[in-house]
């Protein structure tokens, strides 16, 4: 039995196909046929184009959500914790007290 290696397809390439299943003209089974992949992965690139079609016509404006001034400053008051404790425990290991 031949291993097929992984293949990496194109952006542009998964958008040729989605596209080509969006239209309907072919069953699955002959767009995998005529593209070479599976029909499980069509269904999903054609999936994954209609879910993400509205951030086409965006005009490059994304929506993201900015964590709020609380969640900053929480996560500060972490990493500060985090590195006082992480001092404290090096500054142990050069003690000659310290347990090896």
């Amino acid at each position: 039995m031949i291993k097929r290696h992984r293949r990496n397809h194109s952006p542009a390439f998964k958008a040729k196909v989605a596209i080509e299943a969006i239209k309907n003209e072919q069953t699955p089974a002959e767009l995998s046929q005529r593209f070479d992949v599976h029909p499980n992965q069509i269904a999903d690139w054609k999936r994954q184009l209609l879910k993400n079609a509205d951030h086409t016509f965006s005009n490059g404006t994304h929506t993201q959500q900015e964590p709020n001034e609380e969640q900053l400053h929480a996560k500060i008051g972490q990493l500060t914790m985090g590195n006082d404790f992480l001092s404290k425990a090096l500054g142990r290991i050069n003690d000659p007290r310290a347990k090896r």
